[in-house]
């Protein structure tokens, strides 16, 4: 079960993409405004609602009704307003969006919505999913961690107006999951196993509150845990809840945030583990080290001996201003790498500095 593609007409900086994706790793790049973002919350704004299994029982009108509340409640337009997230152009009057996947080897399937510039509480929702056939998991990490703070968010999100877009609500729910009983599949243990290493320890929960436990030196409290610990733990407990499995997509804005450098191979050696227990991930990034370190796995064969698919996607401005992408396997190959036209800059400008200086 892998997203396919997504189609974005005159929706947001969008005025007309189709985007492949790949069934492993899509590593996103491009220079602040180009719609990283935007892409992670499109696609988790409508695969979230469709994971809920009441919406199965619901007619056209009530799914649409959800996916409308899902989409509003991510991006947070001025009053509310669905009609504000269409692109604004001249002659940009509605916005249409498809999502393309397959939930087996056999059937693709799809889901269209259509909104106008002047619609406020409504979307028009298109779909050829069957009752009872939507097993996708979407989770989405957004860039500040959560779970040194889920102890109160969600009851606190639930009875005042708090300014977070509703990612944050979602995971703080997923994290406040007890562990399932029973024995942890096969792909579950070997991956929690490679990040118990990865972190040293595992992570327990005591009355919401989170704490990694690390070898031979007890019990810390994720306040006390550096920011990349913290979103490593918090993978590494959505997978020993459930929550987190192969039927899974992983959004991922920015993993960066906050963190080391040194924390860049910790951070891609987890994505890598997930991907091969078949979870579809979806990364935004600007940083360099995490960048390359995926390029050195798409690269090198011998550092990539299950054969992921990872594929780099820059999006940039042309010279009319409109908002394109480009896909390859190498970044090498990108002509559009806002990462690596900075880093070449910086290096230009440390020459200047030194041969001016003889």
């Amino acid at each position: 079960m892998k997203i396919l593609s997504l189609k974005l007409d005159e929706f947001m900086l969008f005025k007309n993409v189709d985007i492949p994706w790949s069934a492993n790793i899509n590593i996103i790049c491009g220079e602040n405004g180009t719609g990283k973002t935007s892409l992670l919350k499109t696609m988790y704004s409508i695969i979230k609602p469709f994971s809920n299994n009441h919406i199965n029982n619901m007619n056209k009108e009530q799914q649409s009704d959800e996916v409308l509340k899902k989409f509003l409640g991510v991006f947070r337009p001025d009053e509310m307003k669905i009609g504000r997230l269409v692109r604004r152009k001249r002659g940009s009057n509605k916005a249409e969006i498809e999502l393309k996947f397959n939930l087996d080897e056999k059937n693709n399937e799809r889901i269209n919505i259509e909104f106008g510039r002047r619609k406020e509480k409504h979307l028009d929702l298109k779909t050829t999913i069957k009752e009872n056939n939507f097993r996708f998991n979407p989770v989405y990490l957004p860039p500040k961690e959560m779970i040194s703070a889920t102890e109160h968010f969600q009851t606190l999100y639930e009875e005042y107006h708090l300014d977070f877009e509703e990612m944050y609500y979602d995971l703080a729910k997923l994290l406040d999951r007890p562990l399932k009983k029973g024995a942890n599949t096969i792909e579950q243990a070997t991956v929690l196993k490679n990040f118990e290493n990865i972190i040293n320890g595992n992570i327990i929960q005591k009355d919401k509150k989170f704490y990694l436990k690390v070898q031979g030196e007890g019990e810390f409290e994720m306040g006390l845990v550096s920011e990349g610990y913290r979103k490593l733990a918090t993978i590494l407990y959505l997978i020993s809840s459930g929550s987190l499995n192969k039927n899974s997509i992983l959004f991922w804005d920015e993993p960066e945030t906050n963190m080391n450098p040194k924390m860049a191979k910790p951070i891609v050696d987890a994505i890598v583990e997930l991907a091969k227990m078949g979870v579809q991930i979806f990364i935004t990034t600007h940083d360099y080290f995490i960048q390359q370190t995926f390029n050195l796995l798409s690269t090198y064969p011998k550092a990539n001996r299950d054969n992921l698919d990872i594929q780099f996607l820059s999006l940039y401005f042309d010279e009319n201003e409109e908002l394109k992408f480009e896909i390859a396997r190498d970044t090498t190959d990108l002509q559009h790498n806002s990462i690596m036209e900075e880093f070449n800059e910086f290096y230009d400008r440390e020459q200047e500095m030194i041969y001016d200086n003889e």
